[in-house]
């Protein structure tokens, strides 16, 4: 891969770290603990604890997502992005494009 694709997959990587950064430091409270108050009915506080725990596994996957993130800029630093973790062949740019933090081509995945 050549140094202007290189950078431009860097750029790519920048700006998604951003996002999820950025929308992960926007929803704070919603993972937070669910109050027992007795206003709240039944069914009401199950839908809280239902939003809860789907607030908790979105931040757990974009947590995920910035370590894939931050391996990728690691392997930036080698010389080892776009190259898969486990047949060492080129990935192909179009699988880079959607997923730029991928570690595997599409048939090693």
């Amino acid at each position: 891969m050549d140094v202007d694709r290189l950078a431009y997959f860097r750029k790519r990587l920048e700006e998604l770290e951003r996002e999820i950064r950025e929308d992960m430091d926007a929803n704070p409270e919603d993972s937070g603990v669910v109050e027992l108050d007795s206003s709240i009915g039944r069914l009401s506080r199950m839908d809280a604890l239902q939003n809860q725990q789907m607030a908790l596994e979105l931040k757990r996957r974009q947590e995920n997502q910035l370590l894939r993130i931050e391996n990728a800029f690691k392997r930036l630093a080698k010389g080892q992005y776009g190259l898969c973790g486990k047949c060492k062949k080129p990935i192909e740019e179009n699988r880079l494009e959607v997923f730029p933090d991928t570690v595997t081509c599409v048939r090693c995945a």
